[in-house]
């Protein structure tokens, strides 16, 4: 048996808006559900929410009322913990507190039957602390699900130290069986979600710092370039300056404050000053009927070259040639080696690179770089970083071709890896440090980083369209402008490079 049979109920201790949420997914799949909380009439008033929000449904044709009555007759509030000692499963909602997680748990242990499952929603807590304090931890195990639960499909199914292997069949089982997408992981720091997006907001909230480029720039490089749905500016305000910092601070710390994690002051000091996003009406951005809308830098019209030389490849900027051509712009083709980087030589002498890690004004020759982009095809927008040594002449060539080509144009300071180059890799080599230390599967990794925060690539398809040693020779390289640890490829990348180059 992988999944628990429709006759067993289910109980959700804590009725919250994350614990009505799960209630009304098992709910509506078919399960008897019991509603606990241990403040007294707050579970007959979470029964109420969830009707109410059944009833909605069935007003929007997404629930038919018989289905609608069934679950109602099977939404029971529960006064005190005995009267779940028939249940299945116990799925745990409350406070983010260990200790009292644990002493939750320890009281279940003692009403339950042995063969019930036991498993909490934390977002933050090791499973295997809360699990520590059971005589039977092998039992227990997480059942992360995303916020609100009866849209998101994703869910995260957390093995602990000793959960039993049963245990974790079941709960993905389960949680399949409810019409949800889980993913199995073991237990580390953030799960796979909160662990690998990490760096779509340090390396943000970094650029911000070194005055690369303003919040809303930074917003719409991400989202019109590299094809994110969100920038990570907008998405904390969403979610809340406070709750993204802590989250953030609370993976550090469980790292030993590895440096690849290390949080923004910047965003610590917003939390200080309760900036915390749209629901304190201040953020990143301004909130209200009347808060002005803030806009990304993009450059005025610039006339385009009549004509371009091309040197080598330009890999995933390909496309950008028959863009041109398109566009009216001649390609002339320029000396150069077919199998290394290439440039866009402009009129002026000006070159245009892709983002490689390094600082344009290391090049030898005026450089400007551009970012990466999804699907430059499709991209509206492109960021440019020019080294100090470029004209003002060659700036506006570089400004005018990509505008021919459709494209928005945002110029920002020079630095490294730019904005949507620097957090792919990133992104890239958390994910495969996650496959490498046998936290999840890499096919389980792109699917929560698409389902779980709307990635239009999951990251290890993402290194597979660079090439892995390309991210690795870029990674160095920034490794070697900031020699601070938190651009070392790790291990499990640098493999993998040497595999897919010699392959």
């Amino acid at each position: 048996m992988t999944a628990l049979e429709l006759s067993s109920a289910v109980a959700v201790v804590g009725t919250g808006t994350m614990g009505q949420g799960i209630a009304q997914v098992a709910l509506v799949a078919g399960h008897p559900v019991r509603l606990y909380d241990a403040v007294p009439g707050r579970a007959r008033a979470a029964a109420d929410a969830i009707g109410a929000r059944l009833d909605r449904l069935v007003e929007k044709g997404r629930l038919s009322a018989e289905d609608r009555a069934a679950a109602g007759a099977g939404l029971t509030p529960a006064e005190s913990l005995a009267e779940l000692a028939d249940c299945g499963l116990v799925v745990e909602a409350i406070l983010e507190q260990l200790d009292v997680k644990q002493e939750l748990f320890q009281d279940l242990e003692e009403v339950v039957a042995e063969d019930c499952l036991l498993a909490t929603n934390t977002s933050s807590l090791s499973v295997t602390a809360i699990a520590g304090a059971l005589r039977e931890p092998g039992r227990f195990v997480g059942l992360h699900f995303f916020n609100p639960a009866p849209l998101l499909p994703l869910v995260e199914v957390v093995s602990g130290f000793a959960t039993d292997e049963s245990a974790a069949t079941r709960a993905y089982g389960t949680a399949k069986a409810w019409g949800k997408t889980p993913v199995r992981c073991a237990d580390t720091p953030g799960f796979i979600v909160n662990r690998i997006a990490r760096p779509f907001y340090a390396e943000a909230l970094r650029l911000y710092e070194e005055r690369v480029a303003d919040p809303a720039t930074i917003d719409a490089v991400l989202r019109e370039c590299g094809g994110f749905k969100m920038g990570p500016f907008e998405l904390t305000d969403l979610i809340g300056q406070d709750v993204n910092e802590a989250v953030t601070r609370s993976v550090w710390e469980a790292f030993y404050q590895d440096p690849k994690f290390t949080p923004s002051l910047a965003q610590r000091r917003l939390v200080e000053s309760r900036r915390l996003g749209r629901k304190s009406g201040q953020g990143w951005y301004a909130y209200g009927d009347d808060a002005p809308r803030a806009e990304p830098h993009t450059a005025p019209p610039e006339k385009a070259p009549a004509a371009v030389a091309v040197h080598g490849d330009l890999f995933p900027a390909d496309a950008l040639i028959d863009l041109m051509g398109t566009a009216g712009v001649r390609v002339d083709r320029g000396k150069g080696v077919p199998s290394h980087p290439g440039c866009i030589e402009l009129p002026s002498g000006a070159r245009l690179a892709l983002a490689d890690g390094t600082a344009a004004d290391a090049a030898a020759e005026p450089t400007i770089h551009f970012d990466l982009a999804l699907d430059y095809r499709t991209a509206t927008r492109i960021a440019l970083a020019p080294s100090s040594r470029v004209s003002e002449r060659s700036l506006k060539e570089a400004i005018g071709l990509f505008q021919a080509l459709g494209k928005k144009v945002s110029v920002i300071g020079h630095t490294p890896g730019m904005i949507v180059a620097r957090t792919v890799w990133m992104l890239v080599d958390f994910a495969l440090d996650a496959v490498g230390r046998e936290v999840a599967d890499a096919e389980d990794i792109d699917t929560a980083m698409r389902l779980g925060v709307n990635y239009p690539l999951g990251p290890i398809e993402w290194g597979r369209r660079l090439t892995t040693y390309r991210v690795a020779e870029a990674l160095d390289v920034l490794h070697d402008e900031y020699p601070t640890g938190r651009y070392a490829p790790s291990q499990a990348l640098r493999r993998q490079a040497v595999r897919e180059e010699y392959s």
